[in-house]
């Protein structure tokens, strides 16, 4: 893909959403790095092996072999300073991309290995995204995951404290994990009545593994929003019922294809969902992982996945449409508002 062509800087410009963004997946090599040698966990790396070490291979050989590329950065991130640190500078690389509104999301229990508490590690995140915000001047909101191959009741303590950081940009609730292991995510409807009942948003991933029954499986949850989900347009029933349900699939195709749920991109089937009426939106999944920006991401759905500029902007205004801002409406209403202006001087976004 050329990098520099007047449709990949139009999508630079572009006011952009982005709800599906793995905290643990989005290092910067040069922070892991530090990190690691500040830490002893670096066994003489230098900045081209880490780089490699964090990116997974594309593609992989399923889910299970994508998600070794996070066993480092969940090593380190630890402590209050190098969650705190990290966050922060993912909201200014997500600023970078044009991004005007973020959604975060992590599994604090990840990050209790070392002794940090739930809580310390939540307030870490949420003080990181709160100075990058102020650093960046775009909106971001963070999502509690729970790991499909923790404790059930563990993962429901957990909600009990995330719900505690609703008024600091806490919003939604999500459970992700290797879905070959543990495929039922009914395990966690503890924590998800929680967290439901404290008003977060609920989504969940699915369609990783297992196909669309797994999507479908899923439902069971009641979520507004289905992390991944690209495996439903297997399935005409289950696309009928997600668009009677109003149940949006945040896609993330180069994730799809590193994962080996499809192929390639352009076997990736985000226009034809779109356009047989299942809301979707756009995102990249994991930053550094996937060695990817959500211009880049833009950029290959409308070059390899056949989307075109109308129907992605439409994707990038529907996530503001579903983004978890039900708290917080006038932030929404103003969002919105700045994207039909950018829009109005765009003739290329109208269809």
């Amino acid at each position: 893909m050329v990098l520099d062509t007047p449709t990949t800087q139009l999508l630079a410009r572009m006011p952009k959403a982005e709800l599906h963004l793995h905290l643990d997946g989005s290092l910067r090599p040069e922070t892991a790095l530090d990190l690691a040698q500040a830490r002893g966990l670096d066994v003489g790396m230098d900045i081209r092996a880490m780089r490699d070490r964090l990116t997974a291979p594309m593609p992989c050989l399923d889910q299970r072999d994508l998600l070794r590329a996070f066993q480092l950065p969940i090593a380190l991130m630890q402590d209050i300073e190098a969650l705190e640190r990290i966050t922060h500078e993912l909201v200014l690389d997500v600023a970078s991309d044009g991004t005007r509104y973020a959604e975060i999301r992590w599994a604090p229990s990840l990050h209790t290995r070392r002794g940090l508490s739930l809580r310390s590690g939540i307030a870490a995140v949420v003080a990181g995204a709160r100075s990058g915000v102020a650093a960046t001047g775009i909106s971001v909101r963070l999502i509690a995951v729970a790991l499909r191959t923790l404790d059930p009741v563990d993962e429901a303590a957990m909600a009990r404290v995330a719900v505690d950081f609703m008024g600091d940009g806490l919003t939604g609730f999500d459970c992700a994990g290797r879905e070959a292991d543990a495929p039922d995510p009914m395990r966690f409807a503890a924590a998800y009545a929680i967290a439901r009942d404290a008003g977060l948003g609920i989504t969940c991933h699915a369609g990783e593994w297992g196909g669309a029954a797994q999507v479908r499986r899923t439902l069971e949850l009641r979520p507004s929003r289905i992390a991944h989900g690209s495996p439903t347009a297997d399935d005409p029933s289950l696309m009928a019922e997600l668009i009677a349900r109003g149940v949006t699939l945040d896609l993330c195709p180069t994730s799809n294809v590193q994962a080996a749920i499809v192929p390639s991109l352009a076997d990736h089937p985000i226009a034809r969902l779109h356009r047989a009426g299942v809301p979707v939106t756009l995102s990249t999944d994991d930053r550094t992982v996937s060695d990817l920006t959500l211009v880049r991401e833009y950029a290959n759905a409308v070059d390899a996945s056949g989307v075109t500029l109308p129907e992605l902007w439409a994707m990038d205004r529907h996530a503001l449409g579903v983004a978890f801002l039900h708290h917080d409406e006038q932030l929404r209403a103003s969002l919105l508002a700045e994207f039909h202006a950018f829009a109005a001087g765009e003739p290329l976004l109208r269809g």
